[in-house]
């Protein structure tokens, strides 16, 4: 009981902060809601193909900043102020520590997901999803698998400018050729492997096959697996490499442990692409 009390307080907490630090309000609602907003108006008027990727593609940029590139800051900024030292003292296990925070920032991308979801169509003439079940079933996968990669990346991380170089790494490419902008199927054959090892390429292919059913590159369901097993992997690797104390020189394992996250994208590159 007392460690539910202690969580829940801890997520008020984190959600409340959200709602109130300017950084965190810009990262969660002003950024996505402005992009997708700039895409409507102007995007789809230079390219109205571009209507058919507008609502999944804004719900997953949505989901990528606030879990890839507002989440990691605030774990790394808590331990490097030692906040988590008194954590330690009260006996909160890490597990609360970071998974508080992410449902917190999960909460507030589903908002704005919501936003997307029920204007594009009114707004923009973007195609309504089909199933809103495979809809809503997609979005909660890709934030819980955005998610913890997102605190991943915050415990790896020694200090916030490296949390900005490892989550750029996602979060750049995964614009650019995780299937957000340009479709999966018209990119070249290449690009297309690279585009495997982005969580995005897979949560766009779940939203097109389940969602708009739609034919895909990947089969959705092994999407699906992909997204699901990715998030179970970085999670369990978020937890072994937490670490309470920025001066504490010990690790329980090396940050390079965190390169198991890529297995699942590796062995779907090799299964699943036609």
């Amino acid at each position: 009981r007392y460690i539910m009390t202690a969580f829940t307080n801890h997520f008020l907490f984190e959600f409340k902060t959200g709602l109130r630090n300017s950084s965190a309000m810009m990262m969660f609602y002003l950024l996505p809601l402005g992009f997708y907003a700039a895409m409507g108006f102007i995007m789809v008027e230079i390219n109205p193909g571009f209507k058919e990727l507008l609502l999944p593609a804004m719900i997953i940029f949505a989901i990528m900043s606030s879990t890839i590139v507002g989440l990691p800051n605030g774990l790394v900024e808590f331990r490097e102020a030692g906040i988590y030292r008194s954590f330690k003292i009260n006996g909160i296990p890490p597990v609360s520590i970071l998974t508080s925070p992410a449902l917190s920032t999960v909460f507030h991308s589903f908002i704005v997901s919501l936003i997307i979801a029920l204007t594009a169509g009114p707004l923009f003439d973007a195609p309504i999803p089909e199933n809103w079940l495979a809809l809503l079933f997609i979005t909660l996968l890709a934030a819980f698998t955005f998610s913890t990669l997102g605190m991943l990346i915050g415990v790896i991380s020694s200090s916030t400018r490296a949390v900005v170089l490892w989550s750029q790494l996602i979060y750049l490419p995964s614009i650019l050729l995780g299937g957000m902008m340009i479709p999966l199927a018209l990119l070249p054959e290449t690009a297309q492997k690279f585009a495997g090892l982005l969580p995005s390429t897979y949560a766009m292919q779940a939203y097109f096959g389940l969602s708009y059913n739609q034919v895909t590159v990947i089969d959705p369901w092994l999407s699906v697996a992909v997204l699901f097993v990715s998030g179970i992997l970085a999670l369990g690797l978020s937890i072994y490499l937490f670490n309470w104390d920025s001066n504490n020189q010990t690790r329980r394992g090396s940050p390079l442990l965190a390169l198991l996250v890529l297995l699942p994208y590796i062995a779907a590159i090799i299964i699943g692409f036609v």
